[in-house]
C-alpha cells in the first residue's frame, strides 16, 4: 500500500536540513523500487521547509519505523510529521 508522509520543518532550521540532506538521500535510497515520489516543500522564494513522501509499505507500522529512522527525524528538523494511506488515480 502506497503512504503518503507530509513532514513540515521547524522555523529556521535550513541548517539542520542542508547538514543532514545527504544521510536523508543515503536513507531514501535503500527503498529502491518501493520509492514512489519524493521532494522537498519549498516556500514562494524557493527555500526547502519540508519534504513530501509516497512510498510503497506492507503497513503503517512499517512506514512509521522507516521514518523513525529518517536522518531529518532524527536530527529533530521536523515539526510536523503525517503519514496517511493513499491511493493513486490519476493519471
Amino acid at each position: 500500500m502506497l503512504y503518503h508522509i507530509y513532514c513540515l520543518d521547524k522555523p529556521d532550521h535550513l541548517d539542520t536540513r542542508l547538514e543532514n540532506r545527504a544521510a536523508h538521500l543515503a536513507h531514501l535510497a535503500e527503498l529502491g523500487d518501493r520509492l514512489f515520489a519524493a521532494g522537498p516543500l519549498q516556500s514562494e522564494d524557493g527555500t526547502m521547509i519540508g519534504s513530501v513522501l509516497i512510498i510503497d509499505f506492507e503497513s503503517l507500522d512499517d512506514a512509521q519505523k522507516f521514518c523513525a529512522r529518517d536522518p531529518y527525524v532524527q536530527a529533530q528538523l521536523f515539526e510536523q510529521v503525517s503519514i496517511s494511506a493513499w491511493k493513486k488515480i490519476l493519471p
